[in-house]
């Protein structure tokens, strides 16, 4: 196999695409039935580990979905983004859905430089939505700005885009690609220019124990992993017409939730999602 060609971490590249990205990164999440599964079992962490009052810090909080739940939480948001339309954005959906009030500040800035804050100043980080899928190389740098401003105690929480999980959902477009391309793409979890010339959203997929190895180096207690999605993924119109009857959907959220969470699923979703203690 041909090893691509090195890729740097460049914020311009991510801050532009998200800037073209636009509202479309508000409707993301609740597009489809299988993205509203992804919305919930991400937001199921929140609710077991988040306390009322807790000053938190958002960290890639994008047009705000999560925001919004973290404020519903009564948790004090700091919201971070390197994006300045997505954090225009993010303000906006704030003052016109009524969540603004929960927000402390709203700061552009690169997760792996986070001077701006104290050592220890937050009791949460949420880093969801694959904020370290996009930094490359600099991953253990920027997890190590995340666990600084972290207090000792404090919980993070993240997801990263997943290889396997990856190549599950999005099969019939991979089939487009060359034989070297799919292997260089899988092998080294790179989406690039060099991998994949087509393709403008560049980032890293990890596997579940590269993502393990990658928050234990940070000396971080791993206390909860997940898949999103698993039974869900490519199921198409069923999802839809299970969504119609309550109480068949009630049951597959709670499906996916207990099945995502096995560790033989964990790379079987688009993410992988983990909760840590500092």
């Amino acid at each position: 196999m041909r090893m691509p060609k090195e890729y740097k971490y460049d914020p311009e590249d991510v801050s532009r695409f998200f800037d073209e990205h636009g509202e479309k990164e508000w409707e993301r999440l609740v597009r489809t039935p299988q993205d509203r599964i992804s919305l919930h079992l991400h937001t199921e962490f929140l609710r077991e580990h988040v306390e009322p009052g807790m000053k938190l810090l958002e960290v890639g909080a994008a047009a705000g979905r999560f925001t919004r739940i973290l404020v519903e939480l009564n948790c004090r948001v700091t919201v971070t983004d390197l994006s300045e339309g997505q954090l225009a954005l993010n303000r906006k959906k704030a003052e016109e859905l009524g969540f603004a009030s929960g927000i402390e500040d709203w700061h552009r800035l690169d997760m792996c430089d986070m001077a701006c804050f104290l050592d220890g100043d937050f009791d949460a980080v949420v880093c969801y939505g694959g904020p370290l899928s996009y930094v490359f190389e600099k991953a253990d740098q920027a997890l190590g700005e995340c666990c600084r401003v972290l207090k000792n105690g404090g919980i993070f929480f993240s997801s990263v885009m997943s290889v396997w999980g990856a190549a599950h959902a999005f099969l019939p477009s991979i089939m487009y690609l060359t034989s070297d391309q799919i292997d260089t793409i899988l092998e080294s979890g790179d989406v690039t220019p060099h991998t994949d010339p087509n393709n403008k959203h560049f980032c890293h997929m990890f596997r579940s124990q590269e993502y393990r190895d990658l928050l234990e180096r940070s000396h971080l207690h791993i206390l909860d992993m997940s898949s999103a999605n698993f039974l869900s993924v490519n199921m198409g119109e069923q999802l839809e017409k299970i969504m119609e009857i309550p109480p068949n959907w009630n049951e597959l959220l709670r499906l996916e939730k207990e099945t995502c969470r096995q560790p033989g699923c964990w790379d079987t979703g688009t993410h992988l999602i983990a909760v840590c203690r500092k």
